[in-house]
């Protein structure tokens, strides 16, 4: 089920309706800014994934990393998304009340990346916190810095994607650097704050034996705070959308991972303690 876009401008003709376009748009950023609106690309209702219990997720538009394996690169972008007030976000928490109090669900907001948005998400979590219900935000902690400690306050779990062990493996993969990733889940650490560690085996890309002992490595820091590791086979099944993007698509020619490779991977995080699915 996706979101339902606002209801067009109408725009008059030649300057009049250039400078009615930039109006618009202004308004518009305003609102994004003051979290009344947020480009969202769709929602859906699930089970056992994305956290515990049945979830409400919420996948914002826009993200700053630009992953080779993304099977959503439509997401990428903001302008991809349509805009969604917040009551419309908020009514739907609220109708879903009873499913989620029953399977010990909750909201989950994704993307994307959810801190591309963070002053509308902070409304979100904090309208389901008065609603007694679980909050969780799935992200690559990249933007983490812009999360402050009262939005913090208002999220139960953290589903963290650390992409890969290196700095040089993690620019590679995402063209961006992992530090910023580490100092968030530091900060989600001294602040008790549960994580559920996601990590995602990409064939010659993140599954050699020293790049997963840099994550297991990454993860020790957090050793208080991990709750379980989710190890994910690579699939390509997002290439279509690459194609219909324009976009280039790095691994065309990239098969999923051995089911003995997957096993080793897991076998890796478990030998540091840790519970791994």
């Amino acid at each position: 089920m996706t979101a339902g876009p606002l209801a067009p401008r109408r725009l008059g003709a030649g300057i009049e309706g250039m400078l009615e376009a930039e109006l618009g748009r202004s308004e518009r950023l305003a609102a994004i800014r003051a979290g009344e609106v947020a480009s969202i690309h769709s929602w859906e209702l699930v089970t056992a994934v994305d956290g515990p219990g049945t979830r409400l997720t919420i996948f914002f538009s826009g993200c700053p990393l630009r992953c080779v394996y993304c099977h959503n690169p439509d997401t990428m972008e903001m302008r991809r998304g349509q805009d969604v007030p917040l009551e419309e976000i908020t009514d739907r928490i609220r109708r879903y009340r009873t499913v989620f109090r029953a399977s010990g669900g909750g909201i989950t907001l994704s993307g994307g990346e959810v801190l591309m948005q963070p002053a509308f998400a902070g409304r979100v979590l904090r309208a389901a916190q008065e609603m007694g219900v679980h909050t969780a935000i799935d992200t690559s902690g990249y933007l983490g810095a812009v999360a402050s400690d009262e939005f913090l306050d208002d999220v139960d779990l953290v589903l963290l994607d650390v992409k890969s062990g290196s700095e040089e493996s993690y620019r590679a993969l995402t063209g961006r650097p992992l530090q910023p990733t580490i100092d968030f889940g530091d900060r989600l650490a001294a602040r008790g704050t549960p994580i559920w560690l996601r990590f995602v085996v990409v064939p010659d890309w993140t599954d050699d034996v020293e790049n997963v002992e840099g994550v297991a490595d990454i993860l020790e820091r957090w050793s208080g705070v991990v709750e379980r590791v989710e190890v994910l086979p690579f699939h390509n099944m997002g290439q279509d959308k690459w194609d219909a993007l324009g976009m280039e698509y790095k691994l065309r020619d990239a098969q999923p991972p051995s089911n003995e490779v997957v096993e080793r991977v897991r076998e890796q995080f478990r030998a540091r303690g840790l519970t791994v699915h």
